[in-house]
């Protein structure tokens, strides 16, 4: 086991882009009146977000999350406050910039009105787990690990992957600061696990999809 995982590392680091990364600019976007809200639903994404591709992803994934919703009272963030990962090198395997992430989103959600329930997407759940802020609801889909045996903040916490989702096959390991450890829909993590379906890695927000419905229903403290 201890030769696979270093022989991972190796790969990880080749496949590291070199140079300098572009410069960040956090980026946040409202559906819905977030002034008037009864709840909030924040998504946060995982690897390969940046503003270029803000639109595609995570805006994406709030604009049809509202549009599930369909409630006046509601309103949903993309949230892209931190820095994710590029691809699949040290940093999507690390936790330098989920915990940077973490800082940044317990400081934004502390912000917010209403009830506040968190849709964490791949790296994204580890941004989630590793923050534990303040709110209702966890949500972790597709997560390649959580880096926590626990989240104690007293939401309530929710985790699902699909059946056609690669992140299956990321093992639940942990060596220093690489692998993210404990697997969410494990029951010994404790989460309550939902059926998202066969969702691939980057469906769980797709419309018509289970997922989305269980999602749509979390978001005004229901269950899936």
């Amino acid at each position: 086991m201890s030769k696979k995982i270093a022989l991972v590392a190796a790969l990880l680091v080749l496949a590291t882009p070199g140079g300098d990364p572009p410069p960040f600019t956090p980026r946040v976007e409202v559906r819905g009146d977030l002034a008037r809200a009864a709840h909030v639903a924040v998504v946060v994404p995982g690897s390969d977000v940046d503003d270029r591709r803000f639109a595609g992803t995570v805006g994406r994934m709030a604009r049809d999350l509202h549009a599930a919703v369909g409630r006046d009272d509601v309103a949903v963030v993309a949230w892209l406050g931190y820095r994710t990962p590029s691809g699949l090198g040290v940093d999507a395997a690390g936790g330098r910039l989920a915990r940077a992430g973490a800082v940044a989103l317990d400081e934004y959600v502390r912000t917010l009105p209403g009830h506040v329930h968190l849709m964490c997407h791949s790296y994204g759940s580890v941004v989630c787990a590793l923050a534990q802020p303040p709110v209702d609801d966890v949500v972790l889909l597709g997560s390649p690990g959580v880096r926590v045996d626990a989240v104690t903040s007293g939401a309530r916490v929710w985790a699902a992957r699909g059946g056609r989702d690669w992140v299956r096959w990321v093992p639940a390991v942990r060596l220093g600061d690489l692998g993210h450890g404990v697997d969410p829909v494990d029951p010994a993590f404790g989460a309550r696990v939902f059926d998202a379906g066969d969702a691939r890695h980057d469906e769980y927000f797709r419309e018509g999809t289970p997922s989305l419905r269980a999602l749509a229903r979390i978001a005004v403290g229901g269950t899936p």
